[in-house]
């Protein structure tokens, strides 16, 4: 066990170190460089939807509720894909060339807190991976897929077990300028960044030992980048919400050190499939009720309003403490959790809430 806490913590200092894609120089040819984003990509699906080695780092998120209308249940499930930058000259096949980590979580109102598991592994021996055609993330038994159109996924962890399968009801939905994602005034502070909101859910939820048939809707977040933050950025707050009757929604904002708004951005798909892009003064996070951690004693602004364009959300949460400890693995602590969306006071839709940074600094 002492081995194995070793070892997680090994790979967090890794994915802590911040880098700056550099080109590959004389003295460093044996260290590895970073492919830069930059915009006029076009993005090719299904290829777009595997791994991108030649960039540091690379997520595939999914959220989404089950069963929202008898026991409410959010869920989260992430691969994340980090390259270290080390020297890529040694031939021994135990060089961490590619790291992977996966987070997954329940949001269970009766169980009062986040139930989350974390893995963290060195890509290679077929122990974890990444393939590059399709969506096929795993870490031992841990594992998204993408077979045909479907999305599989299955995560046997200790306190829970999802058995689930996601169908895309929509397009690709490109964020930013066709997939490129500016998330600071730096032309290199990027993404390449695609949603596939709505997504529906089926499968098994197995939680002290009895499996359960659940149903619902998610929303899946694929992004690679080798630079995401600007050194004046500490982290970011961000939503994904699937509208009522089709539309969806995703904003964001990365904040300063004061908790200025640094950046923003988001986008909105339209019922009948019309894109409206966001540009950063569209885009406006205004805090509301605040939560502490009683583990932790980081306090985080768990409803918000948001405005993006002429629409307005209250953001709340579907209970408070959906904290994520995840030091074992990324090295970080952040709040995300289930949230309702209401205009006017009423319900209109249903997604996820991301606050990172008010523990400590995001370094990627």
């Amino acid at each position: 066990m002492l081995r194995r806490r070793r070892l997680l913590a090994w790979l967090a200092g890794l994915l802590a170190t911040p880098t700056i894609a550099q080109p590959v120089s004389r003295q460093s040819s044996a260290v590895a460089s970073f492919a830069p984003v930059v915009p006029g990509y076009r993005m090719r699906f299904p290829r777009d939807e595997g791994s991108h080695p030649e960039f540091r780092i690379e997520w595939w998120y999914v959220t989404g509720w089950l069963d929202a209308a008898t026991r409410p249940l959010g869920f989260q499930i992430t691969f994340f894909r980090a390259r270290p930058e080390l020297k890529h000259d040694n031939p021994s096949s135990f060089t961490p060339r590619q790291i992977m980590i996966a987070h997954a979580a329940l949001s269970d109102p009766a169980h009062g807190r986040l139930v989350h598991a974390q893995r963290a592994a060195r890509e290679g021996f077929g122990l974890a991976g990444a393939g590059r055609d399709r969506t096929l993330v795993w870490i031992d038994e841990w594992r998204l897929e993408q077979r045909n159109r479907m999305y599989l996924a299955r995560i046997p962890a200790s306190e829970f077990q999802l058995e689930l399968a996601f169908e895309p009801r929509q397009p690709p939905l490109l964020q930013g300028e066709n997939g490129w994602s500016r998330k600071g005034p730096a032309p290199q502070s990027a993404s390449y960044y695609y949603s596939l909101p709505h997504l529906g859910v089926s499968g098994t939820l197995t939680r002290d030992g009895r499996p359960r048939a659940v149903a619902g809707s998610a929303w899946l977040d694929h992004e690679w980048s080798s630079q995401y933050m600007e050194k004046d950025a500490v982290g970011w707050d961000w939503i994904g919400i699937n509208l009522d009757g089709g539309a969806a929604l995703m904003a964001f904002r990365m904040r300063d050190r004061q908790g200025r708004s640094f950046w923003a951005g988001g986008a909105l798909r339209r019922v009948d499939g019309s894109l409206r892009v966001f540009a950063p003064a569209d885009i406006r996070f205004t805090a509301g009720r605040e939560w502490r951690s009683a583990r932790t004693g980081t306090v985080y602004p768990v409803s918000w309003i948001v405005r993006a364009g002429e629409l307005e959300l209250a953001i709340e949460p579907l209970f408070e403490d959906q904290e994520h400890d995840t030091r074992a693995s990324s090295g970080t602590i952040y709040w995300e959790g289930a949230v309702r969306a209401l205009r006017e006071g009423k319900p209109a839709g249903l997604g996820y809430l991301e606050l990172t940074g008010y523990w400590r600094r995001v370094e990627l």
